[in-house]
């Protein structure tokens, strides 16, 4: 997903290099589970929800929510074009020139591909093709800056043995973790196989649904990283219970999520905005398929853990700005990383919602990320997303 303080040089502000290819299964990639010291011999799996179907009709309207045939009668917004950013301002689009490249270049592939039916029951949102990953790959260090550059927010021992990162994605946080802790065994789950070769040796990736029954060895990780699983989980009760059991008495969990509901503090949010739409419209399809993707904003993480049995509750919230409209110089870098991130690809993040979800034409969808690139480019909108992250830990004297 990003670009960690060492590799800095590799930053997308500053090569426009490619994302790492999907690694083939070997020594630090997916394979079999049951030579894993991690893994319990015998461990029965619960059975998952089934694919999303595509509507059979248009969605109906929501009421105070502009519609897809609106964005479509609206028309493509004049001035929106993919490699010019100068409705930003010079410093901006000086500060984005080096990317807008490997942006355009994302722009010509065609197809999307999504997670493997084989791993999972049910039907993830995001494309897992090179497109998605650059632009996850940028998302990610807007979020490493939005952290203040730290990896985790729980009071870590600095001689953990054994560590967990749920729903890894590209890899990247756990390959930063593993070459922090280089005497910890890091594993990093995920349901699609896209994650690098060079990685530290004590870290190795496998192919794993975190929604269905966990085979890890209970009483065992010293720390459970979750990150990022808004849309992907229909019970998030049943995942916090798998990693209680998992997780050895007086070790540490942390869930890092957000909400797509753009907020606003200064009232240049104009509800028909296509911004205010995204957040609504993403709500809703959470709530049609059973997922939630708004994890930061309707309440699951804290009573989840506590009802789990975990104590020691912590809780943290960050703002990430939409674009570089912050006057204030790190929040305004935070923002150019999420606009360049999300503005790379964005009918990538909303076709499978929109489109088969809810029901949107593929021209409406297109028309509508159209405007909302427009809009994230005039940063009149002083919009930003809610990131939270609570931890706790399993008690000491639990059984």
């Amino acid at each position: 997903m990003g670009v960690p303080e060492k590799r800095k040089a590799e930053s997308p502000l500053s090569d426009a290099a490619a994302s790492p290819k999907p690694a083939a299964p070997g020594p630090s990639s997916p394979g079999p589970k049951e030579n894993s010291p991690t893994h319990a011999s015998s461990s029965p799996k619960s059975e998952g929800g089934s694919p999303t179907p595509a509507p059979d009709s248009p969605a109906p309207e929501l009421p105070g929510v502009m519609s897809g045939a609106h964005w479509l009668q609206q028309g493509l917004p004049g001035t929106d074009t993919d490699d010019n950013d100068s409705t930003l301002g010079s410093d901006v689009e000086s500060s984005t020139a080096s990317i807008s490249s490997s942006i355009l270049n994302y722009r010509t592939i065609n197809g999307r591909t999504y997670h493997s039916d084989s791993v999972t029951d049910g039907e993830y949102w995001a494309p897992n093709d090179q497109k998605m990953l650059g632009a996850l790959e940028i998302y990610y260090h807007s979020l490493f800056l939005l952290t203040d550059k730290q990896l985790f927010q729980a009071p870590l021992k600095d001689n953990i043995q054994h560590a967990i990162d749920i729903g890894t994605g590209e890899g990247f946080w756990a390959i930063d973790f593993a070459d922090k802790f280089p005497y910890c065994d890091v594993v990093g789950t995920d349901i699609s196989p896209i994650q690098p070769t060079w990685t530290p040796p004590n870290l190795r990736f496998e192919i794993d649904d975190a929604a269905k029954e966990w085979t890890f060895k209970e009483n065992f990780f010293d720390y459970i990283h979750i990150s990022f699983l808004n849309g992907a989980i229909e019970d998030w009760g049943n995942l916090y219970k798998n990693a209680y059991r998992c997780c050895k008495p007086g070790g540490w969990i942390e869930h890092f999520d957000c909400s797509p509901i753009v907020s606003c503090d200064d009232e240049t949010l104009p509800p028909d905005s296509a911004l205010a739409t995204y957040g609504k419209i993403l709500d809703e399809a959470g709530k049609r398929i059973g997922r939630s993707l708004t994890i930061a904003h309707d309440g699951t993480q804290e009573p989840g853990l506590k009802e789990a049995g975990f104590v020691n509750l912590h809780t943290k919230q960050w703002k990430q700005p939409l674009s570089p409209w912050p006057k204030d110089p790190k929040k305004k870098e935070i923002g150019l990383y999420t606009y360049a991130a999300v503005t790379s690809d964005l009918e990538g993040v909303i076709q499978f919602l929109f489109h088969k979800v809810m029901g949107w034409s593929t021209e409406e969808v297109a028309v509508f990320a159209a405007h909302m690139r427009q809009e994230m480019k005039e940063q009149k909108i002083h919009g930003y997303w809610t990131w939270k992250v609570v931890y706790g830990q399993k008690p000491e004297d639990a059984e």
